[in-house]
Order: C-alpha cells, then structure tokens, then sequence
C-alpha cells in the first residue's frame, strides 16, 4: 500500500510539469522508463522495436496515458531478463511514442522518435514499472561554427563516405541526407546511429556531451570499422578464388543439359525464351515496352531454370505476354438493339435507359470513349449492376465486375511492385488479361463503400483510371509499363453519393436509379423474378400461380424496400413451400391468393398506414422519405396548462426539432390574426409527438406539417384526413422545396390520401410520378403555411 501511495503521489506532482510539448534544457522529469536490449536510441532518431517483457510494457501504457514521452536505455548485458538499476546505463535518450501496434504472443510493437539526451538522477520505482527522475542534456549548439568544429565535420563525412562504400549494408543515399545537416551534434548522432558497432561504443557516443569530442571519437570508430571491413573483404575475396559455387553449379548444368539431349528430353530454356520473342513479335508493342519486355527476357535467360528469381521473371513476361494489348471486340452499336435488350431486361427506369442511349448514341458517332463516366446510384436491389450487363450484351462487349466494398489497399487497384514476394498485378490489369479484349465493360461496384488506411488510399488510384484523359498510359506497379484503358467502356455503382470523394465523383456522371413504385414491382414479378424462381426450383408454370391481389400484399407486408431483392427472396420462399408439397404427393396444382399467402409466408412483417376515420385536432399527416421508398408520418399536438414549455418525442433529429421552433415563432408573428392568445406560449406547454417513436427521424421537410397541427390545436380546427403535405417553412410562413417527391407521393397514394400539398418549386418533380398515380390525386402546390391552412383545415359551415 505505501509504494502504491507513493506512485500515485508523485504521478500527480509530477503531471503538470509532464504535458508540456517541449522540455527546457537541465529540466527534471519523471518519466516511465524502459531497458532495452542491444539497442541504442539516439535524439532525432525514428525507429521501431518490440517490447515483451511485462516491465516494459506497463511503462509504454503509463507513457501513453501521460503524455507519451518515455526514458529509453540501453542494458549493459543484453542477456538479463530481469534488470534493476545497476544492470542498465544511467545516460539515455527520451523518446516520444508515435505508435503502436499489438502483435501476436502479448508482445508490443512501438515506433519511437528519440527528443533529446537525458541522464537518470533518481529510480523513484522499480514495480509495476522503472520510474526515474531524468535530467534533460541538451546539445549547445554555436551559432557560428569554429574552425576545429567545421574540420572535424568534414573529416567525419569524409570517412562516412568510405565507410558506406565498403559497407554493402548501408544504401549510397544515406550520404546526401547526412551531408545537408548543418547542426555538428545532430549530424554526429545520426551517423552514430548508422554504424554497426557494439552497445558499448554506441553508449561512449550517447554519453558524450561536448560535440566536438563526440565528432573526434566518431571519426576513430568510422576510421577502425573502415579497416575491419577492408580485411573482411579481402577474407571473401580469397574464398571466393579458391572455389566459386556458381561457376561450379553452371558446369554442372552444362552437363545435365547436354546428358538431356542425349536421352532426348527436351527442357531446354531456349526453347522457351524463343517462343517468348516469337509472341513478343506478333504483339508489336510500342519500342519503349519492346525493348524492356525484350531485355527481362534475355535476362530470363541468363539465370538458373530452378532459382526463385527465375520464377519471378517467368510470371511477369507470361503477365505481359498474356495480356491483350492489340485484342478488340469488333461490333457497332445498334441503338434499337440495345433499345430492346435494356427493355427485355428491366422493367421501367425509363430516364435512365434514356441516358443510357444517349450514351452510346454519343459514342457510335464520336468513336471515342472520352466522355463521362456513368455512376449509377440509387438503393439496393433496383438492378444498377444488371443495367450494366445489359449495356455489355447490347454492345457485344465483354463484361468484368470489380466490387470495391471494403478494399482499402491502393495495390489492388495499381498492384504489387515485383520487389515484393508473391507480387501480382492489380485487379484491374488481372481482370482485363482474363477478358482477352482491351475494350470491355468494366463495372466498379458499391465505389461509395471504399476504404482507406495506411496502405494507400484506393479512390486516388482510381482517379487514373477514370480520367479519359490519363488513362490511355495507366501503369500498374507490378507491370512497369503503360497499358491504354482508353478503350474500357467504365461504369460505377453506388447507394449513395455522399461518401463518394469529391475528386472521384466529379470524374462521374450521376444518374439517379429511382425505387420501383408498386405496380412497376408487381410486373416485375410476373415477367421476371417468378418465371425465374419457378424455373430455379424445378417447378412447372402450372404447379403455381400467384394472384396479382397476393403480389401486392406480398410486396405492402412482407418485403419494405426501393428495390425487388427481398421480393425474390419471399418468391423464392413460396416456391420452396410448393415444391415440398408437390413433392409429398398431395396435388400438382398450386394458387397464392392474398387468402392463404399467410399460410406460405407467415405473419405480416410490416404494416402501411391506411388512412381512416373523421378529421381530427391536432393530427396531421405528413410525408418521409426513407432508404426502402416514401412512407405516411402522423404528427400529434396537443397543449396543456403549464409555463411554455416544448416537448417533441418521437426520436426526432436536431434539424425536425428546429423546424418545430421555427414554426411556433412563425405562429406567434401572426397569432393575432389567427385570433390565438398571444401568450399561449407562456401559459401552456406544448406538445408534439410523432408515432413509431422507436424509428429516427430527422429533415426540414415535416416543417410545414408541424406547424399546421400546432395551429389546429391551438384555434380547435380540425385537420382533414385526406390530405397530405410535405415541405420545409421560414420565419415568413414561406413554403422551401424538398426531395424524394416521388417516393412520398406513392406512399401517400398507397395510404388512400386523394390530395397532396407540395412547395410550389416542387412542380417540376410531379412529371416524376407515374401516370395512373397522378390521375388520382390532387396537387396543391404552396408558396406559404396560410395557402396549407386554407386546404388542411375543415371549413366552418356556419
């Protein structure tokens, strides 16, 4: 209990002084500290190391609660598993945490970026963690450098030099980067913390402060490793004289080669790396890819059949070889044939049939791809892929799909450099080799659910490929030369556009994919989706018939959706139930009437509101749009005695909460000529409510329909039932537009609603709405709340 007291004591002393982003030079700190194991941290220095030992790992947890600054320093005998204070060196760095990651086996990997020398003057604690009072060292750097200074700068990079020519460890580029630092104590760190010397002598470097006796001691090290490794290579020198392995293995090829034509087996290389020239030939590719797919096959041919690198080299000519860089689906386009096939195809969407025919009616008398891509958005199961497969059949092109949901690696799009082990190309490069024509329909699906993490980001990858303008030389990683894309005809899908990327959608053109409106599913039913379930359960037209009546009840209580996936699904259902009835001998013959489809399907899942019963107070009916179509929105008011207070339920968003605001100060601009009592909003509290309280619901658009049961409660007037409104209102009374009209529209057809008040700047959205629909119903279109109260409310006879 005491070391626990005292940790906690002087945890909250000391936190303070902790979370400040820069220490001052001399400055004592406490910090959590961790031993390492032949390893030196130097200041300026990023690396990474593993952590495993449960010291170690609850000083990293107590630095990332802090402020993520932690003490590193070296042990002096890495071998000790469990150290204490004498076993490690009291001069180290402080480091700040930039990362971590779990590995497997409860070990840590955390990458480090060291701040500055720093000196132990006090372990405070040893359990559950080292916890040690540190002395901040800073370098002092001049501000002109002397002589003695600029010498020993120029000696020590001049031996780094040597250093890295002898050393093959190191990359040449290193050089550049050391010589442009102009600090000498930064720039003897970051060579100390290059050389491969022991923990001691990278220690001895850590624990010299004074600068120039830390350059003079590091140009000793880099001159006595530079003679050690002249003597190594003179070692290997002289082994690799006495017998080289691979001229060794080279003669005995030699010989299993000419012993092979002997006995007549032919596996010579040659033989494939000619064939290669041959197919390279026919390819005719342009010079610059010519020459490199030529010389990676005189390459090929120079290394050993069975090697690792030989394989790598094989699968990348076969990569390039194989793909169709001169291959063409011929065909025109047939404007009436692809008329037919869309229409065979799908029923309805007629505006994005049209835009689709305008599209290739663009390209048969262009003769270019460069115009937009095609982005088809809308719900799920509303037929955005099959719109696509049917662009490929009516232009007899090969159709691919890429799904993009969830991909978040940038090297599925431009693939893999060949560097890499188990290299291959990207999806897009793969998908056309296995098309066999460089034209084909390519269709990205669901590009609004990409992803992206530290390994790239794949929607900027995608900016090439959709650009007419620089796909013509894409280059994928793995392939290293450009392939044209100009050709693909590009189509992509999404639910919705918002988590598109800005630079990605501009590249698109939007059409929008509209739910199906009741009777358009009911057709779809009968040409489509049952013909096709019949057939898939083996089942004949005559087992089964469904009513339309059943269809309609099938699609109002058992599925609730924009699209016809989940119709399928129950049709499928009903067949299933069939065939196992037909299969147990009972009779052949089968019909599905609105009567007995519970028996097949069950309860009811859902329920639509009907719209029944007198006109009421307070009651309104208004209109939402959701993912799955339109649907009725009661809204409930009713005031009480009490101070003003107002009250919503109903799980109402923050926008519908403003719109109710917004329409009770509207009310009480003009609550005089509405004859209200001007201090109804003191006197009375007010209530608003919005049934199936369990469901979310936010937008401006039940603005308008708020607010006329407000004042139906407060003037007693009764609301009429038939009538329907949707729209978002202003301080004024103003009537603004809104969206979905058209899925709201039938959702109000469908409750029995005969009359619809809409914003006036939503007249254009009615053209929208099928035929039957509009013929049976009346539009009243709104430009204020009073021309809604004229219609809404029941007129007083007397």
């Amino acid at each position: 209990m005491t070391d626990e007291n005292n940790m906690n004591d002087i945890d909250t002393a000391k936190q303070e002084e902790n979370d400040e982003t820069s220490f001052e030079n001399g400055q004592v700190l406490a910090l959590p500290m961790i031993p390492l194991r032949g390893l030196t941290v130097f200041p300026n220095m990023v690396l990474h190391f593993d952590i495993g030992r449960e010291k170690s790992i609850n000083a990293l947890e107590k630095a990332m609660v802090l402020n993520q600054y932690i003490f590193l320093s070296a042990q002096k005998d890495e071998n000790t598993d469990l150290p204490t204070p004498e076993d490690f060196y009291h001069i180290g760095t402080i480091g700040k945490i930039k990362q971590m990651l779990k590995l497997p086996g409860d070990s840590i990997r955390v990458l480090v970026e060291g701040v500055s020398r720093g000196r132990i003057e006090e372990v405070v604690f040893e359990v559950p963690y080292f916890k040690c009072m540190v002395t901040k060292i800073e370098d002092e750097e001049p501000e002109e450098l002397t002589a003695k200074t600029e010498a020993l700068m120029r000696s020590v990079l001049n031996s780094f030099d040597e250093y890295l020519s002898v050393n093959q460890k190191l990359a040449p580029e290193i050089l550049p980067t050391v010589a442009g630092i102009e600090e000498p104590g930064r720039f003897a760190d970051l060579i100390g913390s290059h050389l491969d010397i022991k923990t001691e002598d990278k220690q001895s470097l850590l624990e010299t402060i004074d600068v120039d006796e830390r350059l003079e001691k590091l140009n000793e090290f880099l001159i006595r490793e530079i003679q050690i490794l002249n003597i190594e290579q003179t070692i290997t020198t002289k082994v690799k004289s006495q017998m080289n392995k691979n001229q060794r293995e080279y003669y005995l090829r030699e010989q299993m080669r000419a012993i092979q034509e002997e006995l007549g087996i032919n596996e010579d290389v040659e033989d494939e790396v000619a064939d290669w020239f041959e197919q390279l030939e026919k390819l005719k590719l342009d010079q610059k890819i010519h020459e490199k797919v030529e010389k990676e096959i005189r390459r090929f041919g120079r290394m050993q059949p069975s090697s690792a690198e030989a394989s790598v080299s094989r699968t990348y000519i076969e990569t390039i070889l194989g793909l169709p860089w001169r291959k063409e689906k011929k065909g025109n386009i047939n404007l009436d044939k692809a008329e037919k096939i869309l229409n065979e195809d799908h029923h309805g969407l007629e505006k994005v049939k049209e835009r689709v025919l305008e599209y290739l009616a663009v390209i048969q008398l262009s003769k270019s791809l460069k115009g937009p891509i095609l982005c088809l958005v809308g719900p799920p199961g509303v037929g955005k892929t099959s719109i696509a497969k049917s662009v490929a059949r009516a232009i007899n092109r090969d159709f691919v799909r890429m799904s993009l949901g969830g991909v978040r690696d940038e090297a599925e799009i431009r693939g893999h450099r060949r560097t890499y082990i188990g290299a291959i190309p990207g999806r897009i490069i793969t998908s056309i080799k296995e098309s066999g024509s460089k034209n084909p329909v390519f269709l990205f699906d669901e590009v609004d659910k990409i992803g992206a993490d530290f390994k790239g980001d794949p929607a900027s990858a995608l900016l090439e490929v959709l650009d007419p303008e620089q796909n013509k030389e894409f280059t994928d990683h793995y392939l290293e030369v450009p392939f044209d894309l100009s050709k693909v005809m590009f189509i992509t899908t999404a639910n919705t556009t918002d988590t598109i990327p800005r630079p990605l959608l501009d590249r698109m053109e939007v059409i929008n994919v509209t739910g199906y409106t009741e009777e358009e599913k009911v057709k779809i039913a009968q040409d489509y989706l049952i013909p096709k379930k019949v057939k898939e359960h083996g089942l004949k037209e005559a087992n089964i018939r469904f009513s339309e009546r059943s269809l309609h009840d099938l699609i109002n209580y058992y599925t609730r959706e924009s699209g016809v996936r989940n119709l399928e699904r129950e049709i499928a259902n009903v067949c299933r139930k069939v065939a196992r009835k037909i299969v147990g001998g009972k009779k052949s013959e089968f019909r599905i009437t609105e009567k007995n489809l519970e028996t097949y399907l069950g309860k009811k899942k859902f329920r639509y509101d009907i719209i029944t019963g007198e006109a009421e107070v307070g009651v309104t009916t208004g209109l939402a749009w959701t993912v799955v179509g339109g649907d009725t929105l009661f809204i409930e008011t009713t005031v009480v005695p009490g101070s003003g207070k107002l009250v919503l339920t109903g799980q109402l968003g923050e926008v519908m909460q403003e719109s109710a605001k917004a329409g009770i100060s509207y009310i009480r601009s003009i609550a005089d000529k509405l004859k209200i009592d001007p201090d109804f909003y003191k006197e009375q509290d007010l209530h608003i409510h919005i049934p199936e309280g369990a469901v979310p619901k936010d937008g401006p658009s039940a603005g308008v329909t708020m607010c006329t049961a407000i004042i139906s409660t407060l003037t007693q007037t009764p609301v009429r039932k038939d009538v329907a409104m949707t729209g978002e209102i202003t301080l004024r009374g103003k009537v603004l537009p809104v969206g979905g009209i058209r899925e709201k529209v039938l959702a109000a057809h469908r409750a029995g609603i005969t009359t619809i008040l809409l914003p006036a700047e939503n007249e254009r959205d009615i053209e929208d709405i099928p035929k039957n629909v509009r013929r049976q119903l009346e539009f009243v279109l709104l430009h204020t709340v009073d021309e809604a109260l004229e219609q809404a409310l029941v007129k007083d006879e007397a």
